[in-house]
């Protein structure tokens, strides 16, 4: 960053968010907040209830504690900011809290992936293999499982930030989004991006599709399993262990491939960072509404330590 020319306008990046009228940015500010604060707070008691009782310390509500640890932090690391720029006007953000806010960002959505693929396994075992799932899904597995998740997600970002803090920005410093998106600061810089578009094309193909490939190889099996079952009762059963886990990855993956797959036009960028927000603040909080409201257990232990 040192061989621009005007070096004190590089420390720092205008961040665009929502173009709207102060009307409209209040009614942001209070709809973002409400639900973000629904986010947090859900995720935390799903968190609370996995450690406090007993009855929830499995391998699945193991990995449902860790993404509600991801969904809470991903959202924090964006939101929060999105409300300043709102409440504030100030569009402003150094160039150091940028890149942190780009690795956690990266560290915790990676994190979510590898999270709800490690979950997709976990219920192929409980429904494909209920009768070795103890002896599968053992304490050392499901927590070399968790380690690894974390452990890619932190070297991946690691390794983008790095890349991206090293480039140089001399042209624009305008990041059309609500936050320090890897694809949209990487688009403002000076230098040559081409081997950085190539890595960030292989790492979409290797983490993210590749996470989404065996989440639905994993289903296959599950409802190929399902469909063997004779009575009625027993697929019903086994179809609603993993009804939470399959609606969750619906509700992250969703935003995801339509934020990728619909064509880049100069009016989509308003739509893209709508889908960022779903992504970020709405995914968030519905994913504790689904794993209480359609699981038992969840359910009863809230009920439990409310009593």
């Amino acid at each position: 960053m040192n061989n621009c020319p005007n070096v004190s306008s590089e420390k720092e990046f205008f961040i665009v968010a929502f173009s709207m009228s102060s009307v409209g940015q209040l009614e942001l500010f209070f709809g973002v907040l409400v639900i973000y604060l629904t986010a947090v707070i859900g995720n935390l008691i799903i968190i609370f209830l996995v450690c406090l009782v007993p009855k929830l310390h499995t391998p699945m509500y193991f990995f449902l504690c860790n993404l509600a640890i991801f969904d809470v932090a991903s959202t924090s690391t964006s939101i929060p900011k999105l409300l300043t720029i709102t409440l504030t006007q100030d569009h402003w953000i150094s160039f150091s809290c940028c890149m942190t806010q780009m690795f956690f960002f990266i560290l915790f959505a990676n994190g979510e992936i590898c999270m709800l693929t490690a979950m997709a396994y976990d219920r192929y075992v409980a429904v494909c293999k209920p009768l070795q799932y103890h002896t599968i899904m053992r304490k050392n597995v499901y927590l070399v499982m968790a380690a690894s998740a974390w452990i890619i997600s932190i070297q991946n970002s690691v390794l983008h930030t790095t890349l991206t803090s090293n480039l140089q920005f001399c042209n624009s410093h305008k990041i059309n989004n609500f936050f320090c998106d890897l694809n949209t600061v990487i688009a403002l810089s000076s230098t040559d991006i081409t081997g950085r578009q190539i890595l960030m094309f292989c790492e979409v193909i290797l983490i993210s599709l590749g996470q989404f490939l065996l989440i639905i190889i994993s289903y296959i099996f599950i409802f190929s399993a399902i469909w063997k079952i004779r009575s009625s009762s027993g697929r019903m059963k086994a179809f609603s262990s993993c009804t939470s886990h399959l609606i969750t990855v619906i509700l992250l993956y969703g935003p995801i491939i339509i934020l990728y797959i619909k064509p880049e036009t100069e009016d989509s960028k308003e739509q893209d960072k709508l889908l960022s927000l779903m992504y970020l603040v709405v995914v968030p909080m519905l994913n504790p509404l689904v794993y209480s409201l359609r699981n038992k257990d969840v359910l009863g232990a809230f009920l439990t330590l409310v009593k």
